[in-house]
């Protein structure tokens, strides 16, 4: 695992790895503010349109149709460490998190089927995130250069930051279908809808001992733009066991992504100067199957508690179209540990007033990994990272609602952390893989890694009507 894992940072572009999973695995889990305060647990409770995003049989639990739309406000605040030094970075961005709502059909025949409910859900939310990392000269990378008088020379690069930096947003659109049998089974489907617009880039700064003069390089194959159509499919059942408890299972198909990309690739002319030319590529990417079992406990008609417990049955893959997506494959195969999240959500009703809370919990996609790099120092040599390039994530819910009869409104704050490690520089010189200045290129198998927190302040509001 640690051979492949040291290739594949040398040969390829860090944040391959890191969109396949945060971005084109993770879908988005906006909802209206009841189910984010929930911290998106409702697996067995279902009742509106948010069941789509974890199992479409809770849209057979409605009894009446409803429509809301849900204002986002995230604050996302990365805090990168090296070498006792911080860099902190603050992206404040608002949206419509959510558009959702519920038609019920009432079966008025002697029939045990009671229901018939269609309800469609639109995600959408920011990919938006930066982190630069503070620069320490300890470190330096040797580089053979020429000077005016054409003589060869050694100069030595001194690391002074580098930042990864993307914008962008993903929506996901689901329209499904679910059915009441008896008030004690529900029944569930959607077909789902994903799109995801953005562009990366990847720069480091070095200082140059020959001249004192600092140099701006962008990573190769940076900056690029994505944009990505995707479908995914979805089945669930609950049961009513008791009047007081619940169960119910879903399972998510994997998402078949179609990727188009532009990006930069950057080379050394026959007269020794570096160029840039722009390419386009298309990719094909299969995100993992995920399942959901839930379990719901409601002893009165005040109070509900429900939990979600999801793994990953599959690991991403791309289809094969050369040397790059092998490795990929490969380094999944190897490396990459099945999703696992669970999901713990309440609600609390005072006459019309709702109370809520919730919290989650996500471990790190990537097992234990071995990589060659720098320490503070400016040693290079094999080192063992948990957390590296994702790490677990924490989610705490809380909210409030006021339900006054045709009309709901309702409030909601989520507080998301998380800690990896980060590794960036790594490259290799004979893949052409390194960094690049408009002047000389940079290369080193060693990959320097910073400690990064975030830190997401996420707050909601929902309007809704009832009809």
């Amino acid at each position: 695992m640690g051979i492949t894992a040291a290739f594949y940072l040398q040969a390829q572009d860090i944040s391959v790895i890191r969109n396949s999973v945060d971005v084109y695995s993770n879908t988005p889990m906006v909802g209206s503010s009841k189910f984010n305060a929930m911290a998106g647990s409702n697996g067995a409770l279902g009742g509106d349109a948010t069941s789509l995003l974890t199992n479409p049989a809770g849209l057979g639990v409605a009894i009446a149709g409803d429509v809301s739309v849900t204002l986002s406000v995230d604050n996302n605040k990365n805090t990168s460490s090296l070498a006792g030094a911080s860099s902190n970075y603050t992206i404040n961005k608002a949206n419509i998190g959510n558009v959702g709502g519920v038609a019920t059909f009432q079966l008025m025949t002697e029939s045990p089927w009671k229901f018939i409910n269609l309800g469609a859900s639109l995600s959408t939310q920011t990919i938006e995130n930066y982190v630069e990392s503070p620069g320490n000269t300890n470190i330096s990378i040797a580089k053979d250069l020429v000077d005016n008088n054409g003589n060869a020379v050694v100069g030595n690069l001194a690391y002074l930051g580098h930042a990864y930096n993307r914008y962008g947003t993903q929506t996901k659109f689901n329209l499904g279908v679910g059915a009441n049998y008896n008030n004690s089974l529900y029944l569930g489907a959607s077909i789902n809808m994903h799109y995801v617009d953005l562009e990366q880039y990847d720069s480091a700064k070095f200082g140059l001992d020959l001249d004192n003069t600092a140099y701006s390089f962008d990573k190769q194959y940076t900056p690029y733009s994505e944009k990505s159509n995707g479908f995914s499919a979805s089945v669930g059942v609950i049961g009513k066991i008791t009047n007081q408890l619940r169960l119910g299972a879903s399972i998510e198909s994997p998402t078949w992504w179609s990727l188009d990309r532009i990006y930069t690739d950057y080379y050394t002319g026959t007269d020794g100067y570096i160029y840039a030319d722009n390419f386009v590529e298309d990719r094909r990417f299969r995100s993992p199957m995920k399942a959901t079992l839930s379990g719901a406990f409601v002893p009165t008609k005040n109070f509900a508690i429900n939990v979600d417990y999801t793994l990953g049955l599959t690991k991403p893959q791309y289809k094969v179209q050369g040397e790059a997506e092998s490795e990929l494959n490969s380094f999944f195969s190897d490396s990459y540990k099945n999703l696992s999240e669970i999901k713990v959500g309440a609600e609390y009703r005072i006459k019309s007033l709702r109370l809520r809370g919730g919290y989650s919990y996500a471990s790190s996609p990537f097992d234990n990994l071995t990589i060659s790099a720098f320490d503070n120092n400016g040693n290079a040599g094999d080192r063992s990272y948990s957390n590296l390039i994702l790490g677990d994530r924490n989610t705490i819910g809380a909210g409030v609602g006021y339900d006054f009869g045709k009309f709901f409104v309702d409030a909601a704050y989520q507080n998301i952390t998380s800690e990896y490690k980060n590794p960036f520089i790594s490259g290799n010189e004979s893949f052409g893989t390194g960094y690049y200045s408009g002047d000389f290129d940079v290369a080193t198998p060693n990959s320097i890694v910073s400690d990064v927190k975030n830190v997401r302040n996420n707050f909601f509001v929902t309007v809704g009507w009832k009809f």
